[in-house]
């Protein structure tokens, strides 16, 4: 009897439901209506490719799922931060529409505590350290920046030097249990994000 009770222990605590597989990855974000119709078969011609074209990551860290939307202006030979794009003034890394990022749950970021919810994400460039501004203005143009009395989070972060990444990125070059690194990368210029989710 104890053998019974004891296995069956064992294949309880074995099909335990894990959480995080209840998570679905959200829709196409570059999909409006999130519907799934097939791409489009049209060709285009060179010049009516935008110029900085769209572009989407989404990464799970535990159960929480984060989805990064935005478009990747390219270097194209020019000096970037302090000549293209001036030091000290707001800026929004990305072009056309504001770069946005969707968190399913709440999470910390820089130790910062922010609601899970979609934000477009702005930053003041400076030599030796940014501003990083997550905006509860989320659907929103690249410019003009929303104001401070939209802030729902903004903190300080010192910037890195990398390798010239001609196309501007954001990514994940860190995923590891419950924390996650959020870099956004333009020519040398990187700048870290670090992610906790509960």
């Amino acid at each position: 009897m104890r053998l019974i009770i004891g296995v069956a222990m064992i294949f309880a605590a074995a099909c335990e439901r894990d959480p995080g597989r209840d998570v679905r990855p959200l829709t196409d974000p570059l999909r409006a209506n999130g519907t799934t119709t097939a791409a489009p078969t049209e060709i285009l011609p060179l010049d009516k490719i935008q110029k900085s074209q769209a572009a989407a990551v989404s990464q799970r860290v535990a159960n929480t799922e984060i989805t990064v939307t935005y478009s990747r202006p390219v270097a194209r030979g020019r000096a970037l931060f302090g000549a293209l794009i001036p030091l000290d003034q707001v800026w929004n890394p990305g072009a056309d529409q504001a770069t946005t990022v969707a968190f399913t749950r709440d999470v910390r970021i820089n130790e910062q505590p922010l609601p899970a919810g979609k934000y477009s994400l702005w930053a003041i460039p400076r030599s030796d350290q940014w501003t990083v501004i997550f905006s509860k203005a989320a659907d929103v143009y690249h410019t003009p920046y929303p104001g401070e009395d939209q802030d729902a989070l903004r903190f300080d972060v010192a910037p890195e030097k990398g390798p010239h990444m001609e196309v501007l990125t954001i990514y994940f070059p860190v995923v590891d249990g419950k924390d996650a690194v959020l870099r956004v990368h333009w020519g040398e210029i990187m700048v870290p994000l670090s992610i906790r989710v509960p």
